[in-house]
């Protein structure tokens, strides 16, 4: 059950995030609001069904990186050192492209200016982040079977010799 989970919650992160990437009318404050409040929601879930063990709420952690970074200050450098030391799960090419696409919704808000995405882009210069903008929202976590011992010794197993398994040898 928590394998499932954390596979359900990387891909409700993956199609959020790479939707984030995609549309420009949803790059702003308001939708860094809502999506940190349903992201705390879907957090208190897991919690209360005690999955929180299961790593679901760790897959959403670049989400939750996009939508801090939708809801911070984009003005003075040291604004940009927030960002830079808070978006360590979002690629350098994801930083940039959020605030790149940031769509003020109304006159209290300003773009984010190229000065400041240049200044953010400088700070992340020496990141290896790979050049991957959109996730894999295919991807699948392996499977693990936990490992049981049986409380049977092998040497009191009985094999059939309708098994034709002569071979074998008790050692």
């Amino acid at each position: 059950i928590q394998q499932v989970f954390k596979q359900l919650f990387y891909m409700i992160n993956a199609v959020a995030l790479n939707n984030l990437l995609l549309r420009k009318d949803v790059c702003s404050w308001s939708t860094g609001m809502q999506l940190r409040f349903n992201i705390s929601q879907l957090e208190e879930w897991l919690h209360g069904k005690n999955l929180q063990q299961s790593g679901a709420a760790q897959t959403l952690e670049p989400l939750i990186q996009a939508a801090q970074l939708l809801q911070l200050k984009k003005k003075t450098s040291e604004d940009a050192e927030a960002i830079c030391s808070l978006c360590t799960s979002l690629t350098t090419q994801q930083i940039v492209k959020i605030l790149n696409l940031y769509t003020p919704v109304n006159e209290f808000e300003e773009r984010v200016t190229v000065a400041f995405i240049r200044n953010i882009q400088k700070h992340l210069e020496e990141r290896n982040d790979p050049p991957q903008l959109l996730l894999d929202f295919k991807h699948t976590f392996p499977v693990l079977f936990p490992f049981n011992p049986s409380a049977i010794t092998m040497d009191s197993i009985h094999l059939p010799a309708s098994l034709n398994l002569d071979f074998l040898n008790k050692v």
